[in-house]
């Protein structure tokens, strides 16, 4: 038999020809595999392809069957490092997610079809969607977010311009163009955004800024602050306690609700807090908020089954945006 002119890249090509046309529902004999070879101008002899398999499977993960079907015998690889489930789960992520733009859905989309077979990506495709919803316009997300877990790892401080959309659907600096400088230490993903939490030395306390809204980044040469403030930093309190990521004093807030509303309560705030009986129909729960118009917002959503009883700083604060926000509608 006479050798092809891409010998070398045998191995390469066998791999790629097994998790492309291959499944747990498709598999190929081992004529059709070295046809498959010759495409790519190649040639191999089946104990070769033998001894290929045995390597893929040993030193690769990737798992070659044999399967012997009447008098033929069949191969089709097995696990996958991402099983089709978990592919449509990334997907679904991707196309749901706001920070990740259209064009940047799409490539990421195509790439990761690529861990499953032809035949398999053929059933992405009939549930892959683009809608029009809202997304990013800012391609740089990807970078920012490189760019902080940079500064995070080398312990440096980052500066930035940071953004804000007007009414003429323009973004325009905040701060009049003022570069922020502060200290990154984790980012979070909440309501569909990235923010990054950081620690602002001259105010000495910890925000977030929307990675999306971050422009012209760059790492500084000074050492990150704020180490003792993160020392003991629970990024999952912190995202619990604050609505739609806007910041407000962190108070203990009570909250008094009919029976029938508990699980809206365990979903938030999760399956740790104490639920206090008050009488055959209402309970009640204590937890830490960061007290803003969204929290009320939240509350006001949840309807007359739903009220904040205390502190009264709180229940007065939220009267107050009650009366306005009536007012406005005068």
């Amino acid at each position: 038999m006479s050798r092809g002119t891409n010998q070398k890249f045998k191995f390469t090509y066998l791999i790629e020809i097994m998790q492309a046309k291959t499944d747990d529902e498709h598999s190929l004999t081992m004529p059709q595999i070295m046809d498959e070879l010759e495409k790519y101008e190649v040639t191999a002899e089946r104990k070769s392809i033998y001894s290929d398999f045995a390597d893929m499977t040993d030193k690769f993960g990737v798992e070659i069957i044999k399967e012997q079907i009447g008098r033929e015998t069949y191969y089709h690889v097995g696990s996958r490092k991402f099983e089709l489930a978990e592919v449509k789960l990334l997907i679904d992520a991707i196309q749901s997610s706001k920070f990740i733009t259209q064009t940047k859905s799409k490539e990421l989309i195509a790439k990761i079809k690529s861990f499953v077979s032809d035949y398999q990506a053929k059933q992405l495709q009939r549930q892959v969607y683009i809608n029009d919803r809202v997304k990013t316009m800012n391609e740089s997300v990807y970078y920012n977010v490189d760019y902080i877990h940079t500064a995070i790892n080398e312990n440096k401080k980052i500066k930035f311009k940071y953004y804000r959309w007007d009414v003429n659907k323009k973004l325009v600096p905040r701060h009049n163009g003022d570069w922020f400088v502060v200290s990154p230490w984790a980012l979070t993903w909440d309501d569909e955004n990235y923010y990054m939490v950081a620690f602002d030395d001259i105010d000495k306390q910890i925000k977030h800024y929307r990675v999306d809204k971050m422009m012209k980044i760059s790492l500084e040469e000074e050492k990150r602050a704020g180490k003792e403030e993160f020392k003991n930093f629970d990024m999952a309190d912190y995202s619990k306690s604050t609505f739609g990521m806007y910041q407000g004093k962190k108070t203990l807030v009570k909250i008094v609700f009919a029976n029938p509303m508990v699980g809206v309560f365990i979903d938030r705030f999760g399956k740790d807090i104490t639920i206090r009986k008050v009488d055959d129909d209402l309970s009640e729960i204590n937890v830490n908020v960061n007290v803003s118009p969204q929290f009320f917002g939240w509350i006001f959503s949840l309807g007359k089954d739903v009220k904040v009883a205390g502190p009264s700083e709180v229940v007065e604060e939220m009267k107050k945006e009650a009366e306005a926000f009536l007012e406005n509608m005068k």
